[in-house]
């Protein structure tokens, strides 16, 4: 039974020295700020619905070690988004800017509702004018009552 004990012990030791306090990100908070503001700001260009900063992908990793070392080397957030840019072109924006390559992408959300919208009227006026006016003639409507008054007094 001791010889388990000194087992586990000897066992438990290494992880115990490996184990150490966890380090931040970075050596300076306000670089470190920085990233998580342009992290925010960039689309993780694997997961393409996820900002830079929500990613786990390993590009997004690499792409926010890059950035890291960009603030290192004191480019501006400008310097920095730019490059990005220029490498993987606006798609690496999570909100790309109003270009006559991104119109479609800004206006189409709206467009497609317009055309969504314009279509069920469409449809809605074009379904009414098929169906016929219900004209019910007075001997039908007695016919109903009766059928009515009968079904009321069977149990």
């Amino acid at each position: 039974m001791s010889r388990i004990w000194i087992w586990i012990f000897a066992m438990t030791i290494p992880a115990l020295a490996a184990a150490q306090e966890a380090r931040p990100l970075a050596e300076n908070p306000q670089a470190e700020a920085r990233l998580k503001a342009l992290a925010v700001e960039l689309r993780c260009l694997v997961c393409q619905n996820q900002t830079l900063a929500d990613s786990n992908a390993p590009l997004a990793e690499d792409l926010r070690r890059e950035v890291r070392e960009m603030i290192a080397k004191n480019m501006s957030d400008r310097e920095i988004i730019d490059f990005l840019v220029e490498r993987y072109g606006d798609f690496v924006l999570y909100r790309p800017p109003l270009r006559a390559a991104t119109t479609l992408l800004w206006i189409g959300p709206f467009l497609l509702l317009i055309v969504g919208g314009t279509a069920l009227i469409l449809a809605l006026r074009r379904r009414q004018k098929t169906l016929p006016d219900a004209i019910v003639s007075e001997a039908d409507h007695e016919r109903v009552e009766q059928l009515l008054s009968d079904g009321a007094k069977r149990p």
